[in-house]
């Protein structure tokens, strides 16, 4: 048996008139989901296989960042840590920190020692009482669109004086262009479940 042929499907012709209506569809889906009803459309697998990659690169938690109705924020959605009763609900501006950045022009994002970096946005460090050490952000897609953000971050306490951040305590091991492709994998699988599950919905497989 030769274990390298392919499939090969072509679309089912009868299919092919109810397509614009079925993207139509989609796209008023699409419109609809919201940072406050967003957990509604994720089951438990997506979490679990988001939770695993965030251990799995040693983060101290990861994050869901959905742009809002308005267009004006990220609003972290979901978050993995101890501290998420703080970080759900969280407003970033759109025009400020990296993750905007990550949103603005769809390219991820990896760095240790960010918080040295003027991008960096420390209003959630301040909520928290600590400090950003190294964080992966790459952008999140379902439905054909860019929606918001997943990123992941290393925490420490640091020290100011006279302007200068010095770490204070263990310093993380950072993260590595491996954990970003881990989180890159993430992502993609996450939009593969999402887009499946409403498609799924659409055709009436399965209820939200």
């Amino acid at each position: 048996m030769n274990t390298t042929s392919r499939a090969n499907f072509l679309p089912e012709q009868r299919f092919l008139p109810l397509r614009p209506v079925l993207q139509e569809y989609l796209t008023k889906i699409g419109a609809a989901i919201s940072p406050a009803n967003f957990l509604s459309i994720c089951d438990e697998m997506l979490l679990k296989v988001l939770r695993e990659t965030f251990e799995r690169i040693a983060a101290d938690e990861g994050s869901i960042w959905l742009i809002d109705e308005e267009k004006k924020h990220l609003v972290a959605t979901y978050n993995s840590g101890p501290n998420s009763d703080k970080v759900v609900g969280f407003k970033n501006p759109l025009s400020e920190g990296i993750i905007s950045l990550v949103v603005a022009s769809e390219h991820a994002f990896i760095e240790n020692q960010v918080y040295k970096n003027k991008s960096h946005s420390a209003a959630l460090n301040k909520k928290l009482g600590r400090t950003t050490y190294a964080m992966i952000a790459v952008p999140f897609y379902f439905l054909n669109q860019v929606r918001g953000v997943i990123s992941c971050v290393q925490l420490l306490d640091v020290l100011v004086q006279e302007g200068q951040a010095a770490p204070v305590g263990a310093t993380p091991p950072g993260f590595s262009p491996q954990d970003l492709n881990a989180v890159q994998t993430t992502a993609a699988v996450v939009r593969d479940l999402i887009d499946y599950r409403l498609l799924g919905t659409a055709i009436g497989w399965n209820r939200l």
